[in-house]
């Protein structure tokens, strides 16, 4: 059997040939539609070619349809209707964000912040269904089908739209235990003789890196507890196992209850900046931008876990 392919000029002409049927003649179709009495006939003989039958037999004074045309104008209606239909409801998610919302987030930032203030954005937004995925690889948003993702980094350039949520630091800090048995160190150079805490997804590995009074320092550090979450880095640092260089976000808490105190204060490191990213649109959804602007508030300018 030959296959058909179904034409958008096909799909254009069964609307047409609607309107002038439901219009009662072409000269008030054309009227409808915005379009000249000509380019409506021409709408309408071009669906006839294409079907291979007369839909509508026409005289001066009166139009009626064939009996092909009686076969087929239910389903023209249909298609009229399902665009109106398709065209209301994304007006309508114009109007009120709704729909479902993928979102990607690193695990520690998720747990810690993301899950305690995602009822409330749902709350504001009832018609949005909210899929959150956590982990720590950098996800292909495009090809995975994300709508938006948080990343906390120095963004390189690519094709996503950024938007600073909060600003990021990270600090170095290690617990009172700790520093009251190793002794507190005074300089960076003094961190290759302790325990580090290190994180194995940080982009420039066993060298840690800061900001300080002369500049951009580094340092390479070792330690005896590698790990891929922050909140497994936080435990350990709580628990006097070594130092750790770790954003405000995660240790914010610790420092302000004193289970952790900063160490070397005069240099921190900016990278970990708050972004919501999102892949480049001319028309940025509803959706997407309610949960941006969402997270502008609620995290910024400055952010709640800063010690």
């Amino acid at each position: 059997m030959k296959e058909t392919k179904l034409s958008l000029d096909t799909l254009a002409g069964m609307a047409v040939f609607a309107r002038v049927v439901d219009s009662g003649g072409f000269s008030a179709a054309a009227r409808a539609l915005g379009l000249s009495k000509s380019a409506v006939s021409k709408q309408v003989s071009a669906l006839e070619d294409r079907l291979g039958a007369r839909l509508l037999n026409r005289t001066t004074r009166r139009m009626s349809l064939t009996d092909a045309g009686q076969a087929v104008i239910d389903r023209c209606r249909r298609v009229v209707a399902e665009a109106e239909a398709a065209e209301a409801e994304v007006g309508a998610l114009q109007v009120e964000p709704r729909g479902v919302l993928k979102i990607n987030a690193p695990m520690t930032f998720g747990t810690m912040h993301l899950a305690a203030v995602i009822p409330e954005f749902m709350a504001l937004h009832p018609g949005v269904v909210v899929d959150l995925t956590l982990n720590d690889r950098m996800v292909d948003l495009v090809d995975e089908g994300f709508d938006v993702a948080v990343r906390i980094a120095r963004l390189a350039d690519s094709s996503l739209v950024a938007r600073k949520i909060a600003e990021g630091r990270r600090i170095l800090v290690a617990s009172p235990a700790y520093l009251a048995r190793q002794g507190e160190p005074q300089s960076l150079a003094d961190l290759t003789r302790h325990d580090c805490l290190c994180y194995a997804y940080l982009a420039s590995g066993d060298e840690w890196r800061f900001d300080g009074p002369d500049g951009e320092v580094s340092v390479k550090v070792s330690g005896r507890l590698l790990a891929n979450n922050g909140e497994v880095l936080l435990a350990a640092a709580r628990a006097g196992v070594g130092i750790a260089a770790m954003p405000t976000f995660i240790c914010g808490p610790d420092l302000r209850d004193g289970r952790l105190v900063r160490v070397l204060p005069a240099y921190e490191n900016r990278s970990p900046t708050v972004y919501a990213v999102w892949p480049h649109s001319r028309h940025l959804s509803l959706k997407v931008r309610a949960f941006v602007d969402f997270l502008a508030r609620r995290f910024g300018p400055v952010p709640y876990w800063e010690p």
